[in-house]
């Protein structure tokens, strides 16, 4: 514990459904809900307006839906994400070196590390002007939590929710812990917190009335013993600016269950890839594969196979995954698929004994050697390549359309009809950029507008129109790209 409170804890307000709202203007003030769309889809964040309905983080989709009809309903757009999440963690960097990065929109920060804070008065003045320069930058409000350990920052910015600040003075932790939730502090789940419900304890206050003699009798020394120390304010964690990662994974639910034993195949090869340029973007390679498959009735496997060295190359994972597949029994019906790599390194070790097989299998296909069933689905198969940003047009994670000018050959198939999902980024040829609201019935439509500007026109279109096509997001804030229209500049009318 410090003697003052420079120990800073930022968390961004809704953020997904936030960056939302400040890209499309005609959600502002309204319930928005991000997240998976589909049958089996789940809420990732809700706005403000949104939560007054009781939809929240982990819902299912379905349910949100039922609860807050009127909402709108948009999949996660993550490179935007990323990209604000960037511009808010200079902000902190600028701050101090000591910079804890938890999640996308969510980090501690040590202020005395930075010179920026050494007492309450100047700990509070930084608070109150980094919340104004990220609205500034992003326009998106945080909250902020200052005290004198990691858990006290955390739980004052959860008291200071949202967009405010809170400072908890260094002396002050006992009195102002005892009366919240024993759920609010950290390690404290529904279960420990039903099985101290069932003691009698369901504050903080009785909990550090309990004693630790107690506390390490009802749940454990290391957890007792824990819990003791943090219903007295007591946390000595330091703020460390590089955290691990300690693996590196991609993973997809399926609105239903797969059953065709090369369609499952394609999905491994597909995350493998997926699962490859995640670890390249990381800068790591790793050493061990693991396979996860949720089965019809939820039952979960993982199988792992670890290589002699570390790797970062899609076809030793590829072959890997395949593999711990060949061990799995999906006869019943799959409904989720992860690949995963684990014992992460900063270096790449070739396997010579796979490059050795690859090359073989290379010279019997040359001379005309059978694929094994199901070799020529797999092989190629590409992943999308970041999760949040499937094939296809905005999301529709169907295959690639075929190279221009290529014939299939014999009888043409019937055109796959081109799907748009509520809140993918679009553009069009003569109204410029938008998104989508809604489709449906062979039509889309699209709004279209801007960060930045009045809330935009609405139109709808054929699913199939020429002129609409997918599109990158736009940035919240900066200069419109070569071309467009000035923000706030309206789009040319239809003629």
């Amino acid at each position: 514990m410090r003697a003052a409170p420079t120990i800073l804890h930022l968390d961004m307000d809704a953020f997904y459904a936030s960056v939302e709202q400040a890209s499309k203007p005609s959600l502002r003030g309204k319930a928005v809900i991000v997240g998976g769309l589909g049958p089996r889809g789940v809420v990732a964040t809700a706005s403000y307006e949104a939560r007054r309905f009781g939809v929240h983080s982990a819902m299912p989709m379905a349910q949100a839906r039922r609860l807050c009809p009127n909402g709108a309903c948009l999949i996660p757009r993550f490179s935007l994400y990323r990209a604000v999440s960037d511009v808010v963690m200079a902000l902190l960097r600028e701050l101090s070196p000591l910079v804890e990065p938890l999640s996308l929109d969510e980090a501690f920060v040590d202020l005395e590390a930075g010179g920026t804070a050494f007492d309450a008065e100047s700990a509070l003045e930084t608070g109150q002007r980094l919340r104004a320069d990220i609205v500034a930058a992003t326009g998106l409000s945080a909250s902020v939590g200052l005290a004198g350990s990691k858990m006290l920052a955390k739980v004052a910015s959860e008291e200071a929710k949202p967009d405010g600040l809170l400072l908890i003075e260094p002396g002050t932790e006992r009195a102002l812990l005892a009366p919240m939730s024993v759920r609010t502090l950290p390690g404290v789940g529904p279960a420990t917190g039903e099985h101290l419900r069932r003691a009698g304890i369901t504050i903080v206050g009785e909990l550090a009335e309990a004693g630790e003699d107690e506390l390490v009798r009802m749940v454990g020394r290391s957890h007792g013993v824990g819990l003791y120390r943090m219903a007295l304010g007591l946390d000595d964690r330091p703020v460390v600016a590089e955290r691990d990662a300690k693996s590196v994974s991609v993973e997809d639910t399926f609105d239903v269950d797969l059953h065709d034993r090369v369609r499952i195949r394609n999905e491994v090869q597909r995350l493998a890839d997926r699962c490859v340029h995640r670890l390249r973007d990381s800068g790591h390679s790793g050493r061990t594969i693991v396979l996860k498959v949720r089965r019809y009735d939820f039952s979960t496997l993982t199988r792992s196979e670890t290589l002699r060295g570390p790797t970062d190359d899609p076809a030793v994972v590829r072959e890997a995954a395949a593999r711990l597949l060949e061990a799995v029994d999906t006869t019943g019906g799959v409904r989720l698929l992860g690949v995963g790599v684990t014992g992460l390194a900063d270096y790449t070790q070739e396997d010579l004994f796979a490059q050795s097989m690859a090359a073989e299998a290379a010279s019997a296909g040359d001379a005309g050697a059978a694929e094994p069933d199901g070799a020529a689905e797999a092989a190629g198969t590409g992943g999308p390549g970041d999760s949040g940003a499937p094939a296809g047009p905005a999301g529709s994670g169907g295959p690639a359309e075929a190279p221009e000018g290529v014939e299939p050959a014999g009888e043409p198939e019937p055109a796959r009809e081109r799907r748009w999902a509520a809140g993918s980024d679009v553009r069009h040829a003569v109204y410029g950029p938008g998104w989508v609201q809604g489709s449906g019935v062979g039509r889309v439509t699209v709004r279209f507008e801007r960060p930045g500007s009045p809330p935009g026109r609405v139109r709808t279109f054929r699913v199939d129109d020429p002129e609409l096509e997918p599109s990158d997001p736009l940035p919240l804030v900066g200069e419109p790209a070569v071309g467009e229209p000035a923000v706030g500049e309206p789009v040319p009318e239809e003629g």
